[in-house]
């Protein structure tokens, strides 16, 4: 049987808007990845090793193009150098999005009031607002963090309930965002606080990195819906 979905309210053309700069800016960083790979591709073929990541290739690239041109034809040589070229006007369109959700933080309220969270920075807030749309559609903080998936999964028989792994439903995007913000905090912050510290005695890494990221997501979605200001250290009461 398949579960009802969530309905959330209808977003303002600005989150829209912001919405649309977040799948530009994704999509960008993709062209990067897949550029960066295929100059290591053909390069490994003709035994041009190098290390993983960006700045390894940035590092290594002027060198291997200048051993490789006394072997190698110069139209291949030419368009090498023409794609890694082409990785730094990437690296400017990514910037001028950045600086563009930069600046719609400064001037919205609720996106400046969430920043406020460890973990939660530009990408994270403005997607946030933008995606959640009326905070207030959402009964509880937890229902928003199941909304993005951020909740175990349950299986039960005979009356006993078993916790199967987060259930990765809803938006995939904001929920890499909260987990990556997530462990950026635990392998950063000097003193992430004793409700970390608690989970991290009893629980695998990336069981506490997720168990953080929904923490995230509850206080998201509080600060929002109650209008307030970030409290470290704050810790919710039922009413009585």
């Amino acid at each position: 049987m398949q579960q009802p979905s969530k309905a959330v309210a209808i977003k303002t053309e600005a989150q829209q808007a912001v919405l649309a700069l977040h799948r530009m800016r994704q999509q960008l960083v993709k062209f990067r990845t897949m550029q960066v790979n295929s100059l290591r591709g053909p390069l490994t073929e003709y035994g041009e090793v190098m290390g993983r990541g960006r700045a390894a290739l940035d590092k290594a690239i002027p060198a291997v193009l200048a051993r490789i041109s006394d072997r190698l034809p110069m139209v291949l040589i030419d368009t090498l150098r023409e794609q890694w070229d082409g990785l730094t006007k990437l690296d400017e369109q990514i910037s001028v999005i950045e600086r563009r959700l930069r600046q719609w933080m400064l001037e919205d309220k609720a996106v400046k009031a969430i920043t406020a969270i460890p973990g939660v920075g530009v990408l994270t807030a403005t997607a946030a607002v933008a995606t959640m749309g009326d905070a207030k559609s959402f009964r509880s903080g937890r229902e928003f963090a199941a909304w993005i998936g951020l909740v175990p999964k349950q299986m039960g028989s005979g009356g006993k309930v078993t916790l199967l792994g987060i259930s990765k439903r809803g938006d995939t995007y904001l929920r890499t965002l909260l987990i990556h913000g997530a462990r950026s905090v635990l392998h950063h912050v000097k003193e992430p606080g004793p409700w970390v510290e608690q989970i991290r005695k009893r629980r695998p890494p990336n069981v506490v990195v997720v168990a953080l990221a929904n923490k995230m997501a509850r206080s998201i979605w509080a600060i929002l819906a109650h209008d307030r200001a970030y409290q470290k250290g704050y810790v919710s009461a039922k009413p009585a």
